[in-house]
């Protein structure tokens, strides 16, 4: 029932699964589509003192030479100092302003008890100073400053220039009150009168008309310099792009991506790009419909690769929009890296291809791009072929540097005949990349973690004898911790024969088994001789204290945090199969009674991979192989046989994916490690005492 249950459910999760895999890369289509850089169809990659990489190129059609950006800014900034703000005057202000005096005058102290002629003066010098204009301080001191110190005052449709010295800032307004006072006139009073109460500015900056008049006189000035005509030679391949070169190509870059705008001009751009980027995430979802079939169905690994390719295309799409950085500080190695590491190397560089390709579509000079990113791609795998220590990352780093020197060095040969030409602010980029990949030891770690994934280097940590884990179930169950050695070693051995994953059994086998420590004594291999505690039990309690070891183990580890991987394991080494030996002597002490079923099965699951098969067979024949009356090959392939053959025939490998080859192939090797493991020894003969010679 169990078995069936789990089947259903894997088929029910394969029907998910081929509704979901399409719907992952469908929106990783979409997504780097959208975010695909659109900056027009020049088609074309150049620098300023390299050389032009094309065949010959001709105009097209006619296209003016546009005047440099620092030239032109120059020749703007130049004819702007002859350019005179908007200004207006408003009337309300000084109405305002002397409407208040005269109500002040009446109502005031400070002015009513001024004489006549103080009150006159007062208002006939506000009346003079609002008609030649009072304006803020910092716009006063910003034309004072200017080339031109003048300024247009605009009256309806009319300005009239006006230098910047006729006007008035506040404090000079109120100064000039003070300084222009008659004879008969004391200052004091004045100044006591609180008139800058009636000062106010009325001289008000003309922003709109201010930015048309500047529009306006900016363009007076000519944007570009002589013109292209259709079909002129522009440059020709292995030519140096020289300053007036490069001038004439920025041009046509220019009006070429001018002229590819419009909607439906655009529209045809989006949907090239994504039909590219489609071909490209389709290729990698065929490869692994068809060749990597079980990471296909793996969920949790066709989301981490997609989603590391999506990562670093999105990298790539920004940083080349926006002109952050140069794109050789983004470390590229880090997709080969990851997915080396939790998947395998061909799926690697796989994903690197589709990354690198795609991306080299955003970036300039695609041809060095590519050429330079395969190699380091090749070059990390071929450092992490074998990856058992976390070392091993921190080398590669110091080989992908070198990979991107030495390439991008041969390139700078290859095309121009000299390192002169180099550009070597490249060698910076590299080595902040260099720095970058140095940073994959802490992702390795990182990934683990949020997707569960478990890497070679963790199995290598994990198989340590010294960790806390094993040292204590050696201690406390060294027959026990002796066997889990023996079944690694049987295990490593087949899977290493068959393709499956050696480290994976290796670390599986040493825990397989942590569960008995919590009753050592109950299990035979940590028994003395004549030391029994099952006697005297009744069979189901034995059974029950057998059958706990899983259980029991499965909470050490997860104590421990030893990763699902190997936990499986621990639930998986026995499957629903029974403790034969209380089975059977059950039913032969009740003949004729029902046995309860649910107390002599272990609780599962079954085997479901190649590693949890080879790991329960393995247990069962190290631990039988130990009861062995002689060893020749004959009796161990006969117990192999019968052991396996069992197992097969009692169901307990149909959820893995493992064929009748591998079995046959598995068994082989268990005969020859056992010949190996249990072979006689020569006997050394004993040393004769020499005879001591009679006297006579």
């Amino acid at each position: 029932m169990n078995a069936t249950h789990v089947t259903s459910k894997r088929k029910k999760t394969r029907i998910r699964t081929k509704v979901f895999v399409p719907l992952v890369f469908i929106t990783a289509i979409l997504f780097v589509t959208y975010f695909f850089p659109r900056q027009g169809s020049f088609k074309y990659s150049f620098n300023e003192g390299r050389p032009w990489q094309y065949g010959l190129l001709t105009a097209s059609f006619d296209f003016p030479i546009y005047k440099p950006a620092d030239q032109l800014k120059a020749e703007q900034d130049s004819i702007l100092e002859y350019y005179e703000p908007y200004f207006e005057i408003d009337e309300e202000v000084q109405k305002n302003a002397l409407a208040d005096f005269d109500a002040d005058v009446n109502l005031n102290e400070k002015l009513s008890g001024l004489q006549p002629e103080y009150k006159l003066y007062i208002r006939e010098k506000l009346q003079s100073l609002y008609a030649k204009g009072i304006m803020r301080s910092a716009d006063y001191d910003r034309i004072l400053d200017s080339a031109t110190g003048s300024l247009r005052i605009k009256k309806g449709n009319v300005a009239e220039s006006r230098n910047i010295e006729t006007f008035f800032t506040i404090r000079s307004a109120y100064e000039k009150i003070l300084n222009d006072v008659p004879s008969n006139i004391e200052a004091s009073i004045i100044q006591s009168a609180d008139i800058n109460n009636y000062i106010h500015e009325n001289v008000i900056y003309d922003a709109q008309t201010s930015e048309k008049a500047q529009d306006e006189f900016i363009q007076q000035i000519d944007i570009s310099r002589g013109m292209v005509q259709q079909g002129q030679r522009i440059i020709d391949q292995g030519e140096i792009v020289d300053a007036k070169t490069f001038n004439i190509l920025s041009s046509l870059k220019r009006v070429t991506e001018e002229r590819s705008g419009g909607s439906s001009r655009n529209s045809r751009i989006i949907f090239g790009q994504f039909l590219l980027v489609m071909l490209m995430f389709c290729s990698f979802y065929l490869y692994l419909l068809y060749f990597r079939p079980a990471e296909y169905r793996n969920r949790k690994h066709v989301i981490f690769m997609v989603l590391l390719i999506v990562l670093f295309l999105l990298l790539t799409a920004i940083t080349v929009r926006f002109d952050l950085f140069s794109v050789y500080i983004i470390p590229y190695a880090i997709v080969t890296i990851l997915i080396r590491t939790f998947i395998d190397s061909r799926t690697a560089l796989f994903a690197s291809l589709i990354t690198i390709i795609l991306s080299s579509l955003m970036v300039p000079f695609p041809f060095e791009f590519i050429v330079i990113q395969i190699s380091v791609a090749m070059v990390s795998i071929f450092m992490l072929k074998e990856l058992s220590e976390r070392s091993q990352l921190i080398r590669s780093s110091f080989f992908i540097l070198l990979t991107y020197i030495l390439v991008y060095l041969g390139l700078i040969m290859h095309q121009e005949g000299s390192l002169k030409e180099g550009d070597w602010l490249m060698l910076v980029y590299f080595l902040i990349n260099f720095i970058f990949i140095m940073f994959s030891y802490s992702l390795v770690y990182l990934v683990e973690k949020s997707f569960g994934f478990i890497s070679g280097v963790t199995l290598v940590e994990l198989s340590n004898i010294n960790k806390p884990l094993l040292k204590e179930l050696s201690e406390k169950a060294p027959g026990t911790f002796q066997h889990s050695l023996q079944v690694s070693n049987l295990g490593m051995a087949a899977a290493a024969k068959i393709g499956a994953n050696a480290s994976l059994i290796r670390t599986g086998a040493l825990y397989h088994d942590v569960g008995k420590m919590t009753n050592p004594a109950f299990f035979t291999e940590n028994q003395a001789p004549g030391m029994n505690p099952h006697a005297g039990l009744p069979f189901e309690e034995s059974a029950r204290i057998i059958i706990s070891h899983v259980k029991d183990g499965v909470k050490i580890a997860q104590k421990h945090n030893v990763p699902q991987q190997i936990v499986d394991f621990i639930e998986t080494h026995h499957g629903t199969s029974v403790p034969k030996y209380f089975y059977i002597s059950w039913k032969n002490a009740n003949p004729g009674k029902e046995i309860n079923e649910a107390d002599f099965h272990y609780p599962g699951p079954n085997p479901f991979s190649k590693e949890t098969a080879i790991m329960m067979m393995a247990d069962a024949v190290e631990a039988s192989s130990r009861s062995l009356p002689e060893y020749t090959e004959l009796s161990l392939r006969n117990l192999v046989d019968k052991i396996i053959d069992t197992q097969l025939n009692e169901g307990y490998f149909k959820l893995a994916p493992i064929t009748f080859r591998d079995i046959q192939t598995v068994k082989d090797v268990f005969v020859d490690k056992l010949k190996t493991i249990y072979h006689s020894r020569i006997a050394y003969p004993e040393l004769k005492q020499p005879v001591t010679p009679t006297q006579s």
